[in-house]
């Protein structure tokens, strides 16, 4: 049995980002990932491979409402999701951290505030090569400094869409993106600007993801070990249960015990709360570190829409993801509750809308309306709710999820289409289901988050405000698991910021 200082369960942006900030410690650190390295393959940028036939997908079927089969649009990967995500990486708002009414109910307060994560998502930001510019969101938080990277600077189309959401009074601001871009050398820029980047693996390796930017160079370090195809399968505790001592793994099909003083776990959300659960014991008899019986409780994904609008204008825009809009995201005139956020998505193919299309269009008018459409994403804030949860039975995954705080959301859709309407009176509208994958919406697990809310009530809470486990004195979960309530951003940010902070907290810890 092999002993390690530290043991990291997950390669994901929690995992992949802590191990980063450990890796100079000189401590000897066990990584251990369910899945193995995504291949570089031809197929990275294939609609067919990667949409229909959900080639970089798990195949687990999990259960939802009792008995019914959900199919997860989530894969195990060095890496985790960041390698098919859109490198959208957005701060949540410094409200966000408070208390908040939604027309729904309210979002739960943070136990640190915007200004404990100012600094480290600074930091996220130039670990992630992010591209973007300060002062143009008009909710844009206070930041310390300037987006380590330059824009990236809208096609003519798009560039034509902006400048007509200005006249009508629209406040619309740069997706601050993580991508190896550089527009005043192309020479030297690992990015190209392709139209195979959102919900795309990169096949460049040009996408600032987990994988790329943290696990492999922190693989180089002697004190680094990686272990893939390395399922967790539960954790052991002492007898009075407040130290974890070891974990077991299942390496292909051998089942292995390593043991460590320091455990953090990042398996995301949902896996990591299944992970917990699995591991009941004596001193955990409902899951470990489960006495506020709040382990996978208040699981959140936000509410999400990708949708096609089709203009009367062409668009020949092949780098689309570049625009996004903040002006409802805490309400308007009308309606004084939070509606939520608006980017741009990758430009649709053919391939791509032909399913939401009906079955009788031609291949012709398919091409025609891809050729005039503009694709956009909609994200909306989901309250905490303890009976949406992820729970095991019978050794499945079981994750039931009801809908809720819909009606400022739906008046962030029905928003931005009366906008587009004002633009060009010839637009129309189609969903874009290929996004959700089955099950829609609740296969659609990318922004899977809450599971372990951190707090300062152990009645409450699962983990504390650095991340450990209140009952356990040697475990960390980072991943978006800790999240009290979601926001209405992309939290992959807030997820590396957090890594480096609880990465800053251990560091302390073990000098």
């Amino acid at each position: 049995m092999s002993h390690y200082d530290i043991i990291i369960i997950g390669t994901g942006a929690g995992g992949g980002t802590i191990l980063h900030k450990l890796k100079d410690s000189g401590k000897k650190i066990l990584v251990l990932e369910r899945g193995t390295f995504m291949p570089q393959e031809k197929e990275n940028w294939d609609t067919e491979e990667v949409f229909r036939k959900e080639r970089y997908h798990t195949k687990e079927v999990w259960k939802t409402n009792g008995d019914e089969d959900l199919h997860p649009g989530t894969g195990y990967w060095v890496g985790g999701n960041t390698k098919v995500y859109g490198a959208a990486l957005l701060r949540l708002r410094e409200k966000d951290f408070e208390e908040i009414q939604h027309a729904g109910g309210i979002s739960r307060e943070w136990p640190l505030k915007y200004k404990d994560f100012e600094p480290y998502y600074t930091e996220a930001e130039k670990l992630f090569q992010v591209h973007g510019k300060m002062g143009l969101d008009p909710t844009d938080p206070y930041r310390s400094e300037e987006y380590p990277y330059k824009e990236v600077s809208h096609e003519p189309r798009i560039q034509e869409l902006h400048d007509d959401l200005v006249k009508e009074g629209v406040n619309p601001f740069y997706i601050p993106l993580g991508v190896k871009l550089n527009e005043s050398d192309a020479i030297k820029s690992a990015c190209i600007r392709c139209n195979t980047c959102d919900g795309f693996p990169c096949l460049l390796h040009a996408k600032s993801d987990a994988d790329i930017n943290c696990v492999r160079p922190s693989t180089a370090f002697e004190n680094v070990t990686l272990l893939t195809n390395a399922k967790v399968i539960r954790l052991n505790t002492n007898v009075s249960g407040n130290e974890i001592l070891s974990v077991d793994v299942e390496i292909v099909t051998e089942l292995n015990q390593f043991t460590a003083d320091i455990f953090i776990l990042s398996a995301g959300a949902i896996n990591s709360a299944v992970v917990l659960l699995n591991s009941a014991n004596d001193a955990h008899p409902n899951g470990m570190a489960n006495k506020s019986s709040q382990v996978g409780r208040n699981f959140m994904k936000h509410n999400s829409m990708a949708m096609i609008g089709i203009s009367t204008k062409p668009n020949p825009t092949v780098f689309q993801k570049t625009l996004a809009i903040n002006d409802y995201y805490w309400g308007d005139e009308e309606f004084k509750f939070p509606m939520g956020h608006i980017q741009l998505l990758g430009k649709s193919n053919k391939e791509m809308i032909s399913a939401d299309a009906p079955f009788i269009t031609p291949g012709f008018v398919l091409g025609e309306m891809v050729t005039h459409s503009i694709d956009w994403w909609m994200t909306g804030e989901d309250l905490a709710d303890p009976d949406n949860r992820v729970s095991v039975i019978d050794g499945k995954i079981h994750l039931e999820y009801k809908e809720n705080n819909l009606e400022g959301f739906e008046r962030l859709v029905d928003k931005l289409k009366k906008i587009l309407y004002r633009i060009d009176s010839g637009y129309s509208f189609l969903p874009h289901s290929l996004y959700f994958t089955k099950n829609i919406p609740l296969a659609a697990v990318g922004h899977q988050c809450g599971t372990a809310r951190f707090g300062n009530n152990e009645n409450t809470s699962v983990l504390d405000i650095n991340c450990k486990a209140h009952e356990i004195n040697n475990l960390y979960v980072v991943d978006g698991s800790f999240f009290p309530s979601s926001g209405a951003v992309n939290p992959s940010l807030t997820i590396i910021a957090n890594a480096l902070r609880v990465g800053d907290h251990l560091l302390s810890i073990m000098k």
